[in-house]
């Protein structure tokens, strides 16, 4: 049994949420996929995805062998590009979603670089999916809960989520709202993306999932910058990246409310055009993304 691709293979799947996605990105049968998932889980005496007629979902034990999958791959494939291309060089054109890119990907560009000075990149930030071939994108770092189907390949370096906040003066004037349902008695901003709904807030605690309806907000706006502002302000509460939140938090411009839950996990990806022949500094650089992005839920 070869387990290196057998695990690849799960990771494909995991990644793409189906069997069928995961086939098409490797080109191979859906029935040979199905059996390299199947084999892994006779080797580990343990299952880890559970199956329906539309989805695949990891278990408990396929979560935690994820990572641990990619960890592996990553650590490979760092190996193999570096018996082709010892020293990364020329020229890497990136593209990123905004808030991730300013927490997370300018840092790890600024560390690259001092690793690997011959390297220089070319950064685009906005809140959308590239084209990659027409832009000649080389890799895209993208915030979504999934991806859709492309004939782009991915891999899931990092996860994040959004937290509830409002500035000390709101609360003051207002209170703080006790539970979700609450909060159709507050001034609720919106911030748009392209993975988020502006009609209905998500929380998800322990055990449960609330779904709150939000009433007409006086302000919205698609930059989470622009949002921390008007929180910030008094304007009202609003939802923000947990990555930025963290530094209103901590200097006590922002209160996060409702600390017993959170609203959408998303995932981050990292999206290129081929899965084979990966350029050696496409891939140190998401080797070195997946070191510094948060895998899980962390609390603040």
């Amino acid at each position: 049994m070869d387990t290196l691709q057998n695990m690849r293979t799960f990771v494909c799947v995991a990644e793409s949420g189906s069997f069928s996605h995961a086939a098409k990105q490797l080109n191979v049968a859906v029935a040979t996929v199905s059996r390299s998932v199947a084999a892994l889980e006779a080797h580990l005496r343990a299952r880890l995805l559970n199956r329906s007629t539309r989805h695949v979902a990891l278990t408990e034990v396929g979560q935690r062998y994820l990572v641990r999958c990619e960890q592996i791959i990553a650590h490979v494939d760092e190996v193999e590009a570096g018996n082709t291309q010892l020293r990364p060089s020329g020229r890497l054109r990136v593209h990123s979603m905004m808030g991730v890119g300013r927490h997370y990907v300018v840092p790890a560009i600024a560390d690259y670089r001092q690793q690997y000075p011959d390297v220089s990149f070319e950064l685009t930030m906005a809140n959308r999916m590239p084209d990659l071939i027409e832009e000649g994108i080389d890799v895209a770092i993208v915030l979504a809960p999934q991806l859709p189907d492309s004939g782009y390949v991915s891999q899931r370096i990092g996860q994040s989520y959004s937290v509830l906040c409002a500035s000390p003066d709101y609360i003051a004037r207002h209170g703080a709202p006790a539970t979700p349902q609450a909060l159709r008695e507050h001034e609720c901003l919106r911030l748009v993306s392209p993975s988020s709904s502006v009609d209905q807030w998500e929380f998800y605690g322990h055990d449960e999932v609330q779904r709150v309806s939000l009433r007409p907000s006086a302000f919205q706006v698609n930059m989470g910058d622009a949002m921390i502002e008007a929180i910030e302000s008094g304007m009202g509460v609003g939802s923000l990246p947990v990555f930025s939140a963290q530094r209103g938090i901590d200097s006590g411009s922002l209160v996060r409310l409702l600390p017993q839950y959170h609203l959408q996990c998303l995932n981050v990806y990292a999206v290129y055009t081929n899965r084979r022949y990966l350029d050696a500094k496409i891939k140190v650089l998401i080797s070195h993304l997946r070191t510094v992005l948060p895998g899980g839920e962390a609390s603040i």
